[in-house]
């Protein structure tokens, strides 16, 4: 699939997503806001907020905020100043209509590239099981264009899905679906990818990756497996200026 061929691919997603929004505004359902950063769908896997490292008084952002209890949590209990982006519009209203009123926390409805072009650069960003609804080829380009030099991204990625089947050894998307009780499944694409083409995607955009770990379901019969990558935006390359005399056709 080319790059081009993305975008279809994208649109899906936006419109299981706001399905599933407008399914939960329905029910009235918003999540609590947790104790602590959950990297994936089951509690007790991995480490939390700390992967982060010290977020106090820094501009973070949540890439895919959905509902938003991440980051109040992350403004509440660690101090951060944070931004969550969200591209489906019921999404957003679920975010907005329960935590607008929260200091430290602001909400944003749109595609976080178009975003992260008009914004001015994050302290960290973080995604909870989120960035693989997006091309990386787009959005990797425009968190690096988006971070400082030096700030953590954190990612947290479907490596094996609830049928079992491995993560894809190219870079192009999947069908996979968002289940919810009592109503059908949602079709999506999934960028579910091998470890090392997570890596190597992120070190052709800019950033170092420091690790990644598998996060195993604690119930050991579960096939599903969560990819945790911690990776650090790098500093921009300085400029090479030559040390040569212009000739006299460059100084005219």
């Amino acid at each position: 699939m080319s790059r081009r061929d993305a975008v279809p691919s994208e649109d899906i997603n936006t419109q299981a997503w706001t399905v599933y929004g407008k399914r939960q505004l329905a029910r009235a359902y918003t999540p609590p806001v947790p104790d602590h950063i959950c990297w994936t769908p089951w509690e007790g896997a991995g480490p939390g907020a700390e992967v982060l490292g010290d977020v106090t008084g820094r501009r973070v952002l949540d890439i895919g905020s959905g509902a938003g209890h991440h980051a109040v949590h992350l403004a509440q209990a660690h101090g951060a100043r944070v931004t969550g982006v969200e591209l489906s519009p019921t999404q957003h209203e679920r975010a907005v209509s329960t935590h607008a009123a929260v200091s430290g926390v602001e909400f944003a409805h749109g595609d976080v590239a178009d975003y992260l072009a008009e914004a001015r650069p994050f302290d960290a960003a973080y995604a909870i099981g989120t960035l693989a609804f997006i091309d990386p080829h787009r959005v990797l380009p425009a968190l690096h264009d988006g971070l400082r030099p030096g700030a953590p991204l954190i990612l947290s990625l479907l490596h094996t899905d609830v049928d079992g089947r491995e993560p894809s050894p190219e870079v192009a998307p999947r069908e996979q679906t968002i289940l919810l009780r009592d109503d059908p499944p949602l079709p999506t694409q999934m960028w579910v990818l091998a470890p090392q083409l997570w890596c190597d995607l992120l070190t052709e955009y800019g950033f170092r990756v420091e690790s990644v770990d598998l996060l195993h379901h604690p119930d050991e019969g579960a096939p599903i497996v969560q990819q945790l990558i911690r990776a650090r935006r790098l500093p921009d390359r300085p400029v090479r200026v030559s040390s040569r005399p212009l000739s006299a056709d460059t100084r005219q």
